[in-house]
């Protein structure tokens, strides 16, 4: 294992993935906060259409010049879908450094089970590439099968809602949620039968968790020698709310998708 992760940081030091311009501010704060401006420049919106009219959906993880990762619920039936790239505000449509693409691809895990939210992951393929920037940078992927340990610390960011009734936040949001490990997160009282080892969970202290609009955006992690991971695709929450005791977020284990990722970047 140690050489898989020697090898991702030599990774990240070549490409440039996982480390930003503009470094985040990192705190310990309760709940969500507004982040520093492009400091997730990995960061995506992904935004649903019917009749030319778009409205934030999801969130998404940039991973490469021409791909992005997000879960599998985040695409419907119906729908049109485009991507917004280094927004920082959602409110400022003329922002400075942000890009505007649609998609040449579309591609569900072919596994996914919307019922026990099972292969919750896509790929979203743009209809061009693009060049990095100081705003639009991608987030490295994690070795596969990395398994991050129990209250490693990790943050989640997006623009879902700030409360479980309120609306969706217009400023990028982040929030610490250290990592529950399977072993915690799987017991009868937390989240049980529904967790499989493909998913991670993060948070569940009742205070700040992913929410409404999170979905498909990454758990950020981050790495010895600076750079960040994407280790998650938010996947679900409670439905008594967004921020419950023992019922932690619970993303989509990155690091057991990796030959999927690859094949299907190959693919298409």
């Amino acid at each position: 294992m140690r050489s898989l992760l020697v090898l991702t940081f030599m990774v990240a030091a070549a490409c440039g993935c996982g480390v930003p311009t503009y470094p985040p501010v990192l705190s310990r704060v309760v709940g969500g906060e507004d982040v520093r401006p492009h400091s997730w420049p990995w960061q995506v919106s992904l935004q649903s259409g019917k009749y030319d009219h778009w409205s934030h959906a999801c969130g998404g993880t940039l991973i490469s010049s021409e791909w992005i990762v997000t879960a599998a619920h985040c695409i419907l039936t119906g729908y049109s879908y485009r991507v917004q790239l280094g927004k920082h505000s959602l409110e400022n449509s003329e922002e400075k450094g942000s890009l505007t693409l649609s998609l040449a691809k579309i591609v569900r895990h072919h596994a996914y089970n919307d019922h026990l939210s099972r292969n919750d992951i896509a790929m979203l393929k743009l209809e061009k590439p693009i060049t990095f920037s100081d705003t639009i940078k991608p987030a490295c992927l994690p070795a596969e099968g990395t398994i991050l340990p129990n209250g490693a610390p990790c943050y989640v960011t997006g623009w879902g809602r700030l409360t479980t009734e309120g609306d969706g936040a217009i400023i990028l949001q982040q929030a610490l949620l250290p990592v529950v490990s399977y072993e915690i997160c799987s017991q009868d009282d937390w989240w049980s039968f529904l967790l499989t080892r493909d998913m991670v969970c993060a948070g569940g202290d009742g205070i700040k968790s992913s929410c409404m609009g999170d979905s498909g955006g990454p758990l950020n992690c981050q790495n010895g020698d600076g750079s960040w991971e994407v280790h998650g695709v938010v996947s679900f929450g409670s439905g008594q709310g967004c921020n419950v005791v023992q019922k932690p977020s619970v993303f989509t284990r990155v690091s057991a998708y990796n030959e999927w990722i690859s094949t299907t970047m190959t693919r298409y």
